[in-house]
């Protein structure tokens, strides 16, 4: 089963740059994940400040709409696809990510096979 792990750090901390010691500690994490197959891909994304744009439908009219979105109330920071026997084996792996990334919130959504 795969999952997409979706990363929203905590707003007070957002903006705070992550210390060398704090990457090398992460960078660990990733490649242990990687290597035993339990992540697949991760990455990080740009802040919405940086642009960006949403594409949307409505009643069949497609319209674009170019970033900044100053709007949006969360910043999703990075994401990781992940390879788990189950949902209890994907929040397991999330929760080491959160343990390491601190305060903030990891959404576990499956992915269609």
């Amino acid at each position: 089963m795969k999952f997409l792990s979706i990363w929203t750090p905590d707003p007070k901390t957002a903006n705070t740059p992550p210390s060398p010691e704090f990457m090398e500690e992460m960078g660990k994490l990733v490649e242990n994940a990687m290597k035993s197959g339990e992540v697949l891909l991760t990455g990080g994304l740009l802040p919405a400040s940086e642009g960006g744009a949403r594409v949307r439908s409505t009643n069949g009219k497609i319209t674009v709409i170019d970033g900044p979105f100053t709007e949006s109330k969360e910043l999703i920071a990075g994401f990781a696809i992940l390879q788990a026997k189950s949902k209890e084996d994907a929040i397991e792996s999330a929760k080491r990510f959160v343990k390491l990334a601190g305060d903030g919130e990891s959404e576990i959504r499956q992915i269609m096979d």
